[in-house]
């Protein structure tokens, strides 16, 4: 352990794992509109471009207040920017569960946007301020672990829930829940070890902290992971997984559901002993996220450029598997490269623009397939994922870049 470094210990995986809840909690809001976009079609009267509006603004909101939210995670302390996130969450869920036309529904999903913005930045933060520096791989990607679970139950249970209960049912409940999680976080979650607060805290302005993150080379490394790893299984978590499926390869709604849940399953069993290994092996990251960032890259275009048609459904599979893979070790590899080369007092900003890189192209793939299935027709998936192929082009060649002749970092 490195001098001054924080202990870790039991104590730390309390106050984690009571912020992870709430983590879990954004996630199951956020990718909500996946398993209800067909139940919002029809209740909202919109069409797939409108209804892509719905995550589309709680996604820009998401990702306009990401350096914010970092910044304010190191002035104002986790624990207070988690206490006001959950709250305008909650508000915006219970709006969004009462909204009975498009306009109201938005403005829901917009205060989930803010509520959600202040939750994983300061997840992570905790991170850094309760764990030793060899631990914060295994942190972030547990940290992404938790977030995908969320995402998982905000897909097939939640597709139950409404079949089961209703529209408004459903939603009231999880805003209810996100104010439990609040009141838990109220009484578990502190900022940091006794004693260890004074020699946290240096603020600095918000452009400075921006310049002090980008003039290091390892937080703009971690925006190029997450611009690719994490973007094609949240496009289709968020909302056009099940339309994916149903649509353009004739699933019912439970197979649908056991498709995108159970390909997440493998990979998240084994985020942890891979996190750790590039915790204890940091070098190892830059193999690992090269070889993920190119084979999902070229995964996509392959199902975009299949010639006929679709792919079967075998081939479909396999790469929202491996793009799943991608979503899950995102955090560990895109959050682990952002502390490189600055103090663990300041790594918000570097966090928010690693988030900031990431949904920036999650809003880009979302929004462009509704667009394009508009256009087409609502089954054209080949052509309405290549926007999302090209991005992923992009961010996989300017990661290489950036990793040519990358400094090694003593473990």
């Amino acid at each position: 352990m490195g001098a001054g470094e924080p202990p870790g210990g039991a104590r730390a995986w309390l106050v984690w794992g009571v912020a992870a809840a709430a983590y879990f909690l954004a996630m199951f809001h956020r990718n909500g509109m996946s398993a209800a976009a067909l139940q919002a079609q029809e209740r909202f009267d919109v069409g797939p471009a409108l209804l892509s509006v719905l995550p589309m603004v709680q996604l820009i909101v998401y990702v306009a207040l990401q350096v914010p939210a970092g910044v304010l995670a190191d002035r104002l302390g986790p624990r207070r920017s988690l206490l006001i996130g959950l709250g305008v969450m909650a508000c915006g869920v219970l709006l969004f569960a009462v909204a009975p036309s498009i306009v109201p529904a938005v403005a829901g999903r917009v205060l989930i946007g803010v509520g959600d913005a202040l939750v994983f930045l300061n997840v992570i933060r905790l991170g850094a301020l309760w764990f030793p520096r060899r631990q914060y791989a295994v942190i972030s990607a547990l940290t992404g672990l938790t977030g995908s679970l969320g995402q998982m139950v905000s897909v097939a249970p939640l597709s139950a829930l409404l079949r089961g209960f209703g529209w408004e049912t459903t939603f009231l409940g999880a805003g209810a829940v996100s104010v439990a999680v609040g009141f838990l976080v109220l009484l578990v979650v502190r900022d940091g070890p006794v004693g260890a607060a004074a020699a946290r805290l240096h603020p600095i302005s918000l452009w400075a902290s921006i310049k002090e993150a980008l003039s290091a080379r390892g937080p703009r490394v971690g925006m190029a992971v997450h611009a690719v790893l994490m973007v094609p299984f949240c496009v289709l978590g968020i909302l056009w997984g099940y339309p994916f499926l149903e649509q353009g390869y004739g699933l019912t709604a439970g197979r649908s559901g056991m498709l995108l849940t159970g390909v997440a399953l493998p990979p998240m069993i084994l985020v942890p002993f891979l996190a750790r290994l590039t915790g204890t092996h940091p070098n190892l990251r830059k193999p690992m996220g090269l070889t993920l960032a190119w084979s999902i890259t070229l995964a996509w275009f392959l199902v975009a450029a299949w010639p006929g048609g679709l792919p079967p459904i075998q081939v479909a599979g396999a790469t929202i598997a491996l793009s799943a893979v991608g979503a899950v070790l995102a955090p560990a590899i895109a959050f682990d490269y952002a502390r490189d080369g600055l103090p663990a007092s300041r790594t918000g900003a570097a966090s928010g623009l690693v988030n900031m890189s990431g949904f920036t192209s999650v809003v880009g793939g979302i929004v462009s397939a509704g667009v394009l299935l508009d256009i087409y027709g609502p089954d054209a998936f080949q052509i309405a994922f290549a926007p999302m192929a090209s991005l992923c082009l992009l961010a996989s060649s300017v990661l290489t870049v950036l990793l040519w002749r990358y400094p090694k970092r003593a473990g």
